[in-house]
């Protein structure tokens, strides 16, 4: 019989914690308005989906993510499906370079990121103003891509940092 101890208890933590992550970043739906800062804001969600579903896909299950849209969807007031749609998008990307690359690279991840993020966000919108007559404001989905693409060099960072940390722990333990 296995051992249930403090250790395997930290690890699934730790495992769980990037799908912790993107539930509260998709429930919580931040802006910065408190703050003043009229043109600042970004999609965390496709942030942490493309470098966890590209690092360590086991960590997030597509089921999961699906459902993660969902709920960004009812949040945001979107049609349903919609964010869904985004999310197993950018996860297929991420799968695709995962699946061709030889020797992984942060600067190469980042610019697939801004390669998938201009597609995902460009079928998004397009299915909203086709489909469902939405009403965007261009300028704000502009900012919010480009401090996207530059805050993914940022997360995918801190994301890293993080793996090293929890793989010292686990092996620790």
């Amino acid at each position: 019989m296995s051992r249930f101890g403090k250790g395997k208890i930290l690890k699934k933590f730790f495992d769980l914690f990037p799908i912790l992550l993107l539930y509260i970043s998709v429930l919580n739906e931040f802006d910065f308005n408190y703050l003043n800062l009229t043109y600042f804001s970004f999609n965390f969600p496709f942030i942490l989906i493309f470098y966890w579903s590209l690092k360590k896909p086991e960590n997030l299950g597509y089921g999961l993510i699906f459902l993660a849209g969902l709920i960004n969807d009812v949040v945001v007031g979107f049609p349903i499906g919609i964010s869904s749609f985004s999310y197993l998008f950018i996860c297929g990307f991420a799968a695709y370079l995962r699946n061709i690359t030889l020797r992984p690279s942060i600067i190469k991840d980042w610019l697939f990121f801004m390669f998938t993020v201009l597609v995902v966000s460009s079928l998004t919108y397009s299915i909203l103003i086709l489909f469902f007559s939405f009403k965007l404001n261009y300028l704000d989905s502009i900012i919010n891509i480009t401090f996207t693409f530059f805050l993914y060099i940022i997360f995918a960072n801190i994301f890293e940092i993080y793996q090293r940390l929890t793989s010292r722990t686990a092996t620790n333990d």
